[in-house]
């Protein structure tokens, strides 16, 4: 099953227009390169599938960070540079998004009751900004022809803003709750009425 999101759907149009008035607005950031990339990345973690998109090399699903460290090593399971740098972005954008959108996650995982999952140590702060910084490297040392990836200072923004990101997504995730509130309170006031 093919889990893109096609390019004229509404959803496109919503996290688009909440990440421009996240940045925009909110937190006086108005570049809009970062923040289409936020919304594409909204966008694509839609589906579960495109979260953990990084398999293994026996096929299956990578899904803590710490395992992405491993598979993204060249001397370890990165078979090639494209490779490791292909994982360090989604290393990037899966820290971003967790730490941004669901950071009661991230406590829970740092509480004695996960004490036993395998990110209990990771700082997704840290890791995310590293990441970032490698996927700006890599593409540094590539040819700009040879790429079909955003320009190298969009990962640099990335890296070196990477809370205000966060906060960002934060400010995107009050817009979705409240969104989802009103709605809820709309129909009631209907159906009781």
């Amino acid at each position: 099953m093919d889990g893109r999101i096609p390019d004229h759907h509404p959803l496109r149009k919503l996290f688009g227009t909440l990440a421009e008035k996240a940045f925009t607005d909110k937190l006086g950031w108005p570049d809009f390169n970062v923040s289409d990339y936020i919304s594409q990345l909204l966008v694509e973690f839609t589906h579960t599938d495109n979260l953990y998109r990084i398999k293994s090399a026996k096929g299956e699903r990578v899904e803590a960070v710490v395992d992405l460290l491993y598979e993204s090593e060249v001397t370890h399971e990165a078979r090639s540079f494209e490779r490791e740098r292909e994982v360090h972005r989604h290393i990037g954008d899966f820290t971003l998004f967790m730490a941004g959108l669901f950071p009661e996650y991230l406590k829970r995982i740092k509480t004695a009751g996960l004490i036993y999952h395998k990110d209990f140590l990771v700082d997704y702060i840290k890791t995310g900004k590293r990441s970032y910084r490698l996927v700006a490297e890599y593409i540094q040392g590539t040819s700009s022809s040879a790429m079909r990836e955003p320009a190298l200072p969009l990962f640099l923004k990335l890296s070196e803003n990477f809370e205000l990101c966060v906060v960002g997504l934060g400010y995107i995730r009050g817009d979705l709750d409240r969104m989802q509130h009103s709605r809820y309170h709309q129909a009631r006031r209907i159906l009781l009425n």
